[in-house]
């Protein structure tokens, strides 16, 4: 009987989502498909992998004034204290308090692709979010700031050459609004962009698998989404 490693069941995660994502590349032949199951391959390793507390879905994201976020490839939020999880026509919609991350699924990464990404994340990060003061026994906390919210994206290859050498740089530093903090090539590497807005490149290793083991520790860095105001959503009944 051979011995467990550690090592090899952290680079088995990558491994299977990169023959995954490369299956559907050769196999699907409409763009399309390929699109839907690139989504479905990401979805699923998020929702198997990080704690129970989160759940990613493909969404969009509402706020208490009315305002709609573009429709999401990937949105990472609270599944243990969030009501409002709205499910229309199987369209899934959620209220903007509950998200921590947000994530754009493609197949290849270009420039086109990283402004299309930062333009999705920004349609999140400006809607309107609540934060109620949090009753405890001996009374009340202040209301929680709100968390930054994460954003990314996600794709098996690159368009450039190298696959991630400074036009890909260069793309990520062009908006500040819709910022990328992480990224996944998963033929390639990673990159991730620190408080500071100085982006890190890592060549090679297991993309996919280190790529949610730092989200997963961005998340608990966030903590808790902020205590929703369901009374700011309800002042639309009377409408």
């Amino acid at each position: 009987m051979s011995a467990w490693s550690l090592p090899k069941l952290l680079a088995g995660l990558h491994d299977d989502i990169e023959r995954r994502l490369a299956v559907a590349r050769e196999t699907f032949g409409h763009p399309g498909a390929k699109g839907v199951a690139s989504e479905h391959v990401w979805c699923e390793m998020l929702q198997k992998y990080m704690p129970l507390r989160y759940r990613a879905e493909t969404a969009f994201v509402v706020d208490s004034n009315g305002a709609f976020s573009d429709q999401i490839d990937i949105v990472v939020f609270d599944q243990q204290y969030s009501p409002l999880i709205f499910t229309y026509e199987g369209q899934l919609v959620i209220p903007a308090e509950s998200v921590y991350a947000v994530f754009e699924a493609k197949q290849v990464i270009n420039a086109m692709q990283i402004e299309y990404a930062q333009h999705k994340v920004a349609s999140v990060r400006r809607l309107y979010r609540t934060s109620l003061p949090i009753p405890h026994a001996g009374g009340t906390f202040e209301p929680k700031a709100l968390p930054y919210i994460l954003g990314g994206i996600l794709a098996f290859e690159s368009d450039w050459k190298p696959p991630l050498g400074e036009p890909l740089i260069e793309a990520l530093n062009k908006n500040t609004d819709g910022r990328l903090d992480l990224g996944c090539i998963a033929a390639h590497g990673t990159f991730a962009c620190d408080p500071s807005g100085c982006f890190t490149i890592t060549n090679q290793g297991k993309p996919a698998t280190a790529l949610l083991l730092e989200l997963i520790t961005r998340l608990q860095s966030s903590g808790t989404v902020p205590m929703i105001d369901t009374r700011a959503y309800a002042k639309w009944l009377a409408n």
